[in-house]
């Protein structure tokens, strides 16, 4: 029997190429496929979090930080939503853990069982609650250049996450 001479169909063989790749790299088309669509009401939510607008007496809402930043970012499969503000503080550091060690455990939130005793790191229903201190070079590498208003006393972070459509806990 004379063999069959004619052109291959592209599809069947490019799907056969993904599959194999997917299953030789341990990810999967749905994986692939996972992203931020649909996470918008969970975005508004935490950025509504009343713990974003709490803060020590004296601190401010540092310049050019006036808006919530709140978002989603999709990366290997894992699809996350977060919302932080930034803050000046004149004070110490301390006089802001001890604000927000209050504050959190005020508004049901419970240090991660991770986290380390100084840590400033809470859960609550699958979200984590991080307050990150600024520091000069972290400030540069994001692009922010010499903000002393942000170095000098306790400039810092309070930020929320979660896990979008997923059962996974956050932490710290």
């Amino acid at each position: 029997m004379p063999l069959r001479t004619g052109t291959t169909r592209p599809i069947p063989l490019l799907l056969s190429i993904v599959l194999a790749v997917g299953t030789l790299t341990g990810c999967a088309l749905q994986d692939l496929a996972r992203d931020c669509g649909g996470t918008d009401d969970r975005v508004k939510e935490l950025a509504a979090l009343g713990i974003l607008d709490s803060r020590p007496a004296g601190a401010t809402v540092a310049r050019g930080f006036e808006e919530v930043d709140a978002g989603c970012w999709a990366d290997s499969g894992d699809v996350s939503v977060y919302a932080d503000r930034t803050y000046a503080f004149p004070g110490t550091e301390a006089e802001v853990a001890a604000h927000y060690r209050t504050a959190a455990e005020r508004d049901g939130w419970a240090p991660a069982p991770e986290a380390v005793s100084d840590d400033l790191c809470f859960t609550k229903k699958r979200v984590a609650l991080r307050i990150v201190f600024l520091t000069a070079e972290g400030l540069a590498e994001d692009g922010h250049g010499s903000r002393p208003d942000l170095t000098t006393g306790a400039g810092y972070s309070i930020r929320v996450d979660s896990f979008a459509n997923s059962g996974v806990e956050a932490g710290c």
